[in-house]
């Protein structure tokens, strides 16, 4: 006990003794120094991270940048990175590291146990953690890096992107004979934060190191989060963009995958756009792009290049039509969960079909096909129901930085034959499941899930909750119990307070008369400023606004409860014909029970969920945090649960439930409509 406590007492004076007052950056150390030299002479030696083996093959099988020399040339200097793939960068210190939460599944993918019982113990980790997981020391074997790429940002062309704010660590191979790519997002500058700081902040990190697990448990492919970080170096934000910036925390999270090159990583062979102009830092440097590929094969895509050693060509198509596979499977399961990314630029995809990036996302509350959650995404190019058709947009653009080692005929070719049947096909099958279509697989089933939908769309309903009720439907053909099923499920519907606050116009009354004038006097100018689809969403706000002025409490649940009980008819039909031919009635309803409570979340990452840890958090309490990660480590049904979905709240600290006494498995609390996430 008296060790573990002088090893918890070292590695915070370690902690302290290497973090910079506020507002001093130490000097790089020299780019030249083998990473092994460097961890041997100047960091402290881990203890229970002492077992991570590092072998950084991406920074030997790519060309990795040597900054030039001089002040001008500092590693973390913003410039263009021509002919590379990496540059050498080293973390910047953060000031008294703190330890936010650790995500212990995403870190036994490393091979490191489960944390002990004794609190020194404990407390010793932690305190090891903070010191490695901020950047503050390095582990032997890392070799900080950063990955220049480029992108399609909003459908135009950005030219050179890169690693702005996260640092490649390197490679850990586990004694299970998987390699796993470290990296630490908000460690500090590098050539690629352009007029940035290359920092990220509490409520940032909070998002993505949650989002990143729960998507994780909810069975979507995803990079990882093992830590999070934080401390008391600061950084000034101007959160809404609204001329009101306010100190922040700088916070660091550990991200953990296969890999985290992107579609953008090959983008930075691209000549001159047409439209913007810019084009990528290596240019003509086909020589690169077929390292790229070889590399990216070989490495993650290891029966491709068994199975077409001999034909490169053939390979490279090989290798397209898998990703686009990938990419659509896993952009058919974010539809059938609710999620929305926000931000689906090319350098936001990976290119192993992973989520990745973790922004300005959310989760459906109330379901609207055309839901934006970022708050920047003045167009809604990135809105729910568009995701599909972005994912395909992008991969198209992926199809042009592949030429010539792919043919873009052929690349164009393999994405129309592949990326529209697989979405569909992935995405019925998903919804089978969720509906509990255990057995007969019918033409009819796309009609009753888009019939759901819209049932969805006109009544309100709550997304995940929806489902979640779903399992508890009455089959029998009595139709005992289905009163009470018809009051559970439109309880899940938007109150007339929640439409009204969805639908309040967004435009001075004035602006719109204005813009209307324009239109009709000057459409050729109305068309040049672009306003069209605003002021026609405007038009369709004002309006519903005006109906449900007219509409009581009353007659809004009558409407309810009318188009919900036709679109349950059509489903108990379609359960019926499911039963037909089974001989144990009960085995069927257990299988269909089973299969629906092992699809339908009852947790997701809502917005407000994340709100309420990131404002704990901001106050000194990392309580909330661990705690809502622990819940999204099982967001299904639990055997033993009641299947209904709590109406209003449950008691204080219960299982499941905010500090307010709110259940995180109800419909949000009507404040949650009003956050912004940008």
């Amino acid at each position: 006990m008296a060790a573990l406590g002088a090893a918890v007492r070292a590695l915070l004076a370690v902690a302290r003794a290497r973090s910079p007052p506020l507002g001093h950056r130490p000097p790089h150390a020299p780019c030249s120094a083998p990473a092994a030299a460097r961890g041997a002479a100047m960091e402290p030696a881990p203890r229970w991270l002492a077992g991570l083996r590092f072998d950084n093959r991406a920074l030997r099988a790519l060309p990795v940048e040597t900054p030039p020399p001089g002040p001008e040339g500092a590693p973390s200097s913003p410039r263009p990175v021509p002919g590379a793939c990496f540059s050498r960068v080293r973390p910047a210190p953060l000031r008294q590291p703190r330890l936010v939460a650790l995500s212990e599944p995403a870190l036994a993918l490393l091979g490191l146990g489960a944390p002990p019982a004794d609190p020194a113990a404990r407390e010793a980790r932690e305190a090891e953690a903070a010191l490695f997981f901020s950047g503050n020391a390095l582990l032997p074997g890392a070799e900080p890096a950063a990955h220049c790429y480029c992108g399609h940002q909003f459908g135009q062309f950005a030219g050179q992107l890169g690693d702005g704010a996260a640092m490649y660590l390197g490679e850990v191979c586990t004694a299970a004979g998987e390699r796993w790519e470290l990296q630490l997002k908000g460690a500090g500058p590098t050539p690629f934060s352009r007029q940035a700081d290359g920092r990220k902040v509490l409520r940032s990190s909070i998002r993505e190191f949650l989002c990143s697990e729960a998507m994780f448990h909810l069975g979507i492919p995803t990079t990882r989060a093992g830590a999070c970080v934080t401390s008391q170096s600061t950084v000034v934000r101007d959160v809404f963009y609204d001329g009101n910036p306010k100190y922040e925390k700088c916070t660091v999270v550990l991200r953990i995958a296969s890999t985290f090159l992107r579609f953008g990583s090959f983008e930075i062979f691209k000549s001159a756009d047409e439209h913007t102009g810019r084009e990528g830092p290596s240019v003509g440097r086909n020589d690169i792009r077929v390292q790229m590929l070889d590399y990216v094969i070989s490495t993650f895509y290891p029966e491709i290049q068994a199975a077409h050693a001999n034909d490169r060509v053939q390979r490279n198509a090989a290798f397209f039509r898998e990703v686009t596979r990938r990419t659509a499977r896993m952009v058919a399961e974010w539809q059938c969960v609710g999620f929305c990314h926000g931000v689906l630029n090319t350098d936001n995809m990976s290119i192993v079909g992973l989520t990745i990036d973790y922004g300005p996302f959310g989760f459906l509350d109330r379901y609207d096909p055309d839901h934006v959650c970022n708050a920047s995404d003045n167009a809604g190019r990135y809105a729910y129901s568009k995701q599909p058709e972005v994912c395909k947009w992008n991969l198209q653009k992926l199809v042009e930085a592949l030429e010539p080692e792919l043919p873009r005929e052929q690349g164009e070719a393999i994405l129309a034959e592949e990326f529209d049947p697989e979405f569909r096909q992935h995405y019925l099958q998903k919804m089978r499941r969720k509906l509990g279509l255990v057995h007969a697989e019918l033409d009819e089933d796309g009609a009753l899930v888009a019939k759901l939908l819209e049932t969805m769309h006109l009544t309100g309903a709550d997304f995940t909750n929806t489902f979640y009720l779903l399992s508890s439907f009455p089959v029998g053909p009595e139709s005992l119990g289905l009163p009470e099923f018809l009051a559970a499920l439109t309880a899940q519907c938007a109150s007339l307070e929640e439409l009204k606050l969805a639908f309040r116009p967004q435009m001075d009354p004035r602006q719109l008369s204005m813009m209307l004038m324009l239109a009709q006097s000057n459409p050729q100018l109305f068309a040049l400023i672009g306003t069209r689809a605003n002021v026609t969403k405007e038009l369709e706000r004002v309006e519903q606004h005006s109906r449900l002025e007219q509409l009581s409490p009353a007659e809004l649940l009558s409407k309810n409860r009318g188009h919900w009980a036709d679109w349950l008819q059509a489903y108990r039909t379609r359960l019926e014909k499911d039963r037909e031919g089974v001989s144990d009635e009960d085995a069927w309803q257990a299988e269909r029970t089973r299969v629906m409570h092992a699809n339908n979340p009852k947790y997701v990452l809502r917005n407000y969920i994340a709100q309420n840890a990131i404002e704990a958090a901001e106050n000194g309490d990392f309580s909330e945090v661990r705690r809502v990660l622990k819940l999204l480590e099982t967001p299904y049904h639990r055997d033993g649960e009641a299947t209904e979905v709590p109406e209003a709240t449950e008691p204080e600290g219960a299982d499941g439930a905010d500090s307010g006494g709110h259940s995180y498995s109800s419909k949000p609390p009507l404040w949650a409509a009003e956050l912004c996430v940008t």
